[in-house]
């Protein structure tokens, strides 16, 4: 082995020997240059270099992506912190990069990082993703809801479109003089206006039902049924819109729509068939390959350009080639896995900067202007609201989810801002008409929350008929334990069953699981919910326990576990540890959280690997503690319960004689860690928690399984 290292050394040194003497000749051979460059010149020409660098077509698009991710991160998680979906900062801080805040606050940085000649990247790239984008909401629309809806859901699709379209006609009427474009027909203008106020997000609608947990409820099923519809009615008539716009002629015009039928029916008919045979051999993460994944590609690219080579816009072909993705649903979810980060996070944020490009709220710069965009949003809101509340009452629906509907079908986020970016480029739109309708999209999106907690609130106050956020039932007198059980990891939510299962601390049992984030589509989030339930009902079906799951998808946590936990009157709520990024505490950040703001007792797991609980141990340092033995006081009275026993710093007081009489009680000064390891599970109070904070570290090493405990003020058996 020694040799081998020598002989490694003598031709590392033999050969940096041949290289340095190589250089040292190489140099001899330059020809005769006498000057040599002062110090300052070799400074200017680095400085000059990194100019030239800064200045490159490729760093500039660099640096406007990563101008644009952090602004685009940034104001989605503030606006997400106030309730709102995330999309809604992300379209705000792409008008924040544009002219109407950036271009006006710094001139010459915006005309560096938003150089004109730069644009047409910008464009082409978020025109891609755009692509990408509409390809993953036709995957989300179930063409079984269009076929297997009610005759009121159609009715009240309808009518959301036909009555803001009339609507939309009728303000293009009171515009169209002072606003349109020269040379644009009143026609197209009307149409096009009708459209924008008729359109509604489908996917972020989802989103809204999803983190309210509506999605589930009748209200939330009809909302997303209706808005399936709404959208799939939308584009078509998008379609024949552009048709008309673009060909200008009325035959040239019913060809090109003649053109696009076929191109769907060929599509529904002949290429549906065919990825539906893929699907059936091709169905999960294992079997797909990267060959069956160019294969969607291929007809995702070749349908967003037949669509555009027919007249009626590359997004249309797109769309339809996500809708006729065969309905397999792991298919389905594999397919936007790989494409819906890259497009969300990459490739949307550059639309809305490109957008915010367009968007000149500078040029609204008299009362007159700002009085028509009020007008705008106004016609926006009431066709919306009356097109869908009104035929959603005549349904046979109440008011108040007739409204909640209205506020619902009123979301327009992206898919509005799709529409107008079609329309300024046909020049349908003028620059003023643009940055109205943008703030119009902006506005319609963000008082849909406000609007449902509104309804909410009058409902709690005023009615008697269950509000929109389903309400949990009140403790019964057959249940008089309850428990809940909230797990962010699988596996965790197992192990709390099964702690609770063999301390016999089970009652009304409840599993709470949220995924945290709020941006995942429907599929998605059935399969996250189907994912993270398995492990507990797989547990509890063994053990015979009936279990009630809740699941939502959120970007806050741990304010919708609190919510959650303080309308359930539970008993006891059971918690895996949650270690903070910066601290060692188990019972720190997030779990801190929840002791100062949950009202029921909380249990929290620190998991050292328990398997059969044979014997336990609990601490009782004072009578603060005394919480410990009311909570289980029921459990350890039962049969097959494990051996155990209560270490007191304190002589045993009046409730502590059950267990002194049968020899349980054991009172003891100092502890002595090491004996710990007789035990399966140690049982504490956070207070004594607390008061251990200098020996947690010994108490880590020598303790099996912990499990704190803090009261709470939840009823009590």
């Amino acid at each position: 082995m020694k040799k081998n290292w020598v002989l490694y050394g003598i031709v590392i040194a033999f050969l940096v020997l041949l290289g340095w003497w190589t250089l040292e000749q190489g140099q001899m051979l330059e020809q005769p240059n006498n000057s040599v460059a002062p110090a300052s010149h070799t400074a200017m020409h680095f400085l000059d270099s990194i100019r030239e660098g800064i200045s490159h077509p490729l760093s500039i698009f660099l640096l406007q992506i990563l101008t644009i991710l952090s602004a685009a991160r940034l104001l989605g998680w503030l606006i997400g912190k106030m309730g709102q979906p995330s999309v809604v900062g992300e379209i705000v801080a792409g008008i924040l990069l544009g002219p109407s805040l950036l271009g006006w606050l710094a001139p010459d940085f915006f005309g560096f990082l938003f150089a004109p000649n730069s644009l047409g990247n910008l464009q082409l790239i978020s025109q891609l993703g755009l692509v990408l984008f509409m390809f993953t909401v036709g995957m989300e629309l179930d063409l079984r809801i269009l076929r297997k809806s009610a005759l009121d859901v159609v009715f009240i699709s309808q009518s959301s479109i036909i009555v803001p379209y009339v609507g939309g006609i009728l303000l293009a009427w009171i515009l169209y003089q002072t606003y349109a474009p020269a040379g644009v027909s009143f026609l197209a203008f009307a149409l096009f206006i009708g459209i924008a106020m008729s359109i509604t997000a489908f996917p972020v609608l989802a989103r809204i039902t999803q983190e309210r947990g509506l999605n589930k409820t009748p209200l939330g099923s009809l909302a997303l049924a209706a808005a399936a519809i709404n959208d799939v009615l939308a584009w078509c008539i998008l379609a024949a819109i552009i048709a008309l716009v673009r060909t200008g002629p009325a035959h040239s015009a019913l060809l090109t729509i003649g053109l696009s039928v076929l191109y769907v029916l060929f599509m529904l008919y002949v290429v549906r068939p065919l990825l539906a045979r893929v699907a059936n051999r091709f169905f999960s993460y294992e079997t797909m390959n990267r060959t069956v994944i160019a294969v969607i590609f291929a007809v995702l690219l070749l349908s967003a350009l037949m669509t555009e080579i027919i007249g009626i816009h590359a997004l249309f072909g797109a769309f339809l080639a996500g809708v006729i993705i065969p309905q397999n649903e792991e298919f389905r979810h594999v397919i936007i896995n790989k494409i819906e980060d890259l497009t969300v996070v990459l490739l949307l944020p550059l639309f809305f900067v490109f957008t915010g490009l367009r968007t000149q709220i500078g040029l609204l710069n008299t009362p007159e202007l700002w009085q028509t965009c009020g007008l705008i949003i106004l016609f926006a809101v009431l066709g919306k609201f009356i097109g869908s509340a009104i035929p959603a009452r005549i349904s046979g629906q109440n008011w108040h989810d007739s409204l909640a509907l209205g506020a619902l079908m009123n979301t327009r986020g992206l898919m509005e801002l799709i529409v107008l970016n079609i329309g300024f480029d046909l020049g349908i739109l003028s620059p003023e008409v643009f940055a109205m309708m943008v703030l119009m999209a902006l506005a319609t999106t963000f008082m849909t929350g406000p609007a449902l907690n509104g309804l909410h609130w009058f409902q709690g106050k005023f009615g008697n008929k269950p509000g929109i956020i389903p309400a949990l039932a009140e403790q019964s007198q057959s249940s008089p334990f309850r428990l809940l059980i909230s797990f962010g990891q699988p596996r965790a939510g197992a192990r709390l069953l099964q702690l609770a299962q063999q301390l016999h601390i089970l009652g009304e049992t409840h599993a709470l699981h949220f995924t945290p984030n709020a941006d995942i589509s429907i599929a998605e989030a059935e399969i996250f919910e189907k994912e993270g339930f398995e492990p507990i009902l797989g547990l509890a079906d063994k053990y015979h326990l009936p279990i009630k799951t809740h699941y939502k998808a959120s970007n806050n946590v741990p304010q919708e576990i609190i919510q959650h936990a303080n309308r359930g009157a539970y008993n006891l709520m059971l918690i895996g540890s949650s270690r903070p990024l910066f601290s060692s505490d188990e019972t720190g950040g997030m779990v801190q959280t929840f002791f100062e703001s949950i009202d029921c007792s909380i249990g929290v797991l620190i998991d050292k690997g328990f398997g059969q609980i044979k014997k336990v141990l609990m601490v009782y340092y004072d009578e603060q503690d005394a919480h410990l033995l009311k909570l289980l006081h029921q459990c350890f009275e039962r049969e097959n319960m494990p051996q155990f026993k209560v270490l007191s710093y304190e002589e045993p007081t009046e409730i502590a004689a059950p267990y002194v009489a049968k020899g349980n009680w054991v009172v003891q000064s100092n502890l002595e860690m090491s004996t710990f390891r007789e035990y399966d599970l140690l049982i504490l109070s956070r207070s004594f928690w607390e008061v251990i904070k200098l020996q947690r570290y010994e108490l880590m090493a020598y303790a099996p399984s912990i499990l704190i405990l803090h009261p709470g003020d939840a009823p009590k058996d």
